[in-house]
């Protein structure tokens, strides 16, 4: 009989294809580069959270037995990234850089500790990294004399900062005489140019306003890529493989952080606690219209073309989108539509 116990175990494989984490990586790190998507969120050199994301994935595969080579390459890279972030940024940038440095710490912890048992999905430790890590920030703000007062100032200024760079490129822009013949010969022109302006100059009031939120999902995008590089180039497996779009889900019980946030915001009397129901309904909100989008393309099995067309509507009708998103989502929450058999037609 041959001796199960003497077998080797069969070697890991590496997660294949690299073009959709490669267009996910690239529209992470330039899309907040925009004019007024840099100023709403919170880190606009993303790869500040990417960098030690990374490094705490290849530290935490290291542990599981691992190169240690691919660990200290990352960690090296991301050390350099924050240093290079520091020295070139006021104190905004050791706020980014202490946010980033902590979200990595609490991930390959949570990773590390509940690896010993069977591994888990990485949305239940992304998120319970991202919790851990706002709880830490949120007890050493506190714990610090005028600590929340000098976060808030700080936010502000950088957001103001930001917004008043955007607006002077963007007049600059538009005061060109290229633009002045476009406006001559074309109202409507006019009128976009003057919308833009006016989303630039409220940009910082949302972005102090939503800074939690918004800080919450960029860590867990980075989070996310950061796994998906991770799996295609390290030898041990953290978890199991990133689920697809249309299989994307989380525990039932998110919905009450969605209906916490709306009671905060509609309900009179809250006062001050609005902002906390604002910044609720918009990370919550955001998790269940990727829920949504995940029923509707469970539903359709899209083709390349028809997933064409729907990347083109959601980038024209945001809105929509987002409204049909969070109904499926927060529906599929009762009805499990996934769950029933997928229609012929």
């Amino acid at each position: 009989m041959t001796d199960v116990a003497s077998e080797p175990a069969p070697e890991a494989v590496r997660e294949r294809g690299w073009w959709r984490v490669v267009l996910a990586t690239l529209l992470f790190l330039f899309v907040p580069m925009t004019p007024v998507i840099r100023i709403v969120l919170p880190i606009d050199q993303a790869f500040v959270l990417l960098a030690p994301a990374l490094a705490a994935c290849a530290v935490a595969g290291w542990w599981a037995g691992g190169r240690l080579p691919l660990a200290l390459m990352w960690i090296a890279l991301a050390g350099w990234v924050l240093v290079m972030f520091t020295s070139a940024g006021g104190s905004f940038a050791y706020l980014a850089c202490g946010w980033a440095v902590l979200l990595a710490a609490s991930f390959a912890s949570l990773v590390i500790l509940t690896r010993r048992e069977e591994p888990r999905p990485f949305s239940s430790q992304a998120f319970a990294a991202i919790g851990v890590t706002l709880v830490l920030a949120a007890g050493a703000t506190l714990a610090t004399k005028q600590g929340a007062t000098t976060v808030a100032q700080m936010v502000s200024a950088e957001a103001s900062k930001r917004s008043e760079q955007s607006l002077a490129e963007w007049r600059q822009t538009t005061g060109s005489k290229e633009w002045g013949n476009l406006f001559a010969g074309n109202p409507d022109a006019k009128t976009i140019a003057t919308t833009m302006e006016a989303q630039l100059e409220a940009a910082p009031a949302l972005a102090s306003a939503l800074f939690p939120s918004m800080l919450a999902l960029e860590s867990l995008i980075a989070l996310a890529i950061a796994w998906a590089v991770y799996h295609r180039m390290g030898r041990e497996r953290l978890g199991p493989p990133l689920a697809a779009l249309k299989d994307f889900r989380f525990s039932d019980q998110f919905v009450w952080g969605l209906v916490a946030g709306l009671a905060m915001v509609v309900v009179p009397g809250f006062g001050s606690m609005s902002v906390v129901g604002a910044n609720l309904l918009v990370f919550f909100g955001a998790l269940y219209v990727l829920r949504g989008v995940g029923v509707g393309l469970w539903f359709l099995s899209p083709g390349r073309v028809m997933m064409a067309l729907l990347i083109v509507f959601a980038v024209v009708f945001p809105l929509v989108l987002g409204v049909l998103g969070v109904g499926l989502g927060v529906g599929d929450t009762w009805l499990n539509w996934r769950a029933r058999a997928k229609p012929k037609t």
